[in-house]
């Protein structure tokens, strides 16, 4: 894999400088909205970040509990956020250290009995109950290991979707029902 092209200190310092003289303007809500699919298909679903208004994730029903297997469902569109998160950290890091990468690989996986899904019974949890997530890398000119260790450590460290699910946060939902 070619070195990086980005110099990352150099595009984070002015934000990091903003940040600095203007703390109050760091923290940020980020959004998605649903809702905009067809409302007769009950197995798929589309939403997009306002973040990025031209982009739209497209989810269904996963086939253990009905799906038509032609769309990722909801769980591996949360392990494939948590395996972008550790990857694009990974590079960036890799990058703000001028590591070379030769070889990067990141897999995740999550244990899920769709018995809870399909309301078999309250012994049956309806989410995933254990996530796995490996990352190797390969360093080059780093004989040792030494720091393609320190980059997985770091990279773990910053990963904003791994913290957040080992942290846990709280989450509110509301629901309105309207009736016409």
């Amino acid at each position: 894999m070619p070195s990086s092209t980005v110099d990352i200190r150099a595009r984070q310092a002015p934000i990091r400088q903003a940040y600095t003289d203007d703390p109050d303007s760091a923290p940020r809500t980020l959004r998605v909205r649903g809702g905009t699919s067809d409302l007769g298909d009950p197995l798929h679903v589309a939403v997009t970040p306002d973040s990025v208004p031209g982009v739209t994730f497209r989810s269904g029903a996963h086939p253990a509990v009905g799906g038509d297997d032609d769309a990722p469902c909801s769980a591996d569109l949360l392990l494939a956020a948590l395996a972008a998160c550790q990857e694009v950290t990974l590079r960036m890091v890799a990058a703000n250290m001028s590591i070379d990468l030769e070889e990067l690989e990141v897999t995740v996986e999550g244990d899920w009995d769709p018995r809870g899904t399909l309301a078999m019974g309250r012994d049956f949890p309806i989410g995933l109950t254990g996530i796995r997530v490996h990352s190797r890398a390969v360093v080059r000119e780093d004989e040792r290991g030494d720091r393609a260790e320190r980059l997985l450590r770091s990279a773990e460290r910053y990963c904003v979707v791994l913290d957040t699910l080992r942290r846990g946060v709280p989450v509110e939902a509301t629901f309105a029902l309207e009736s016409r």
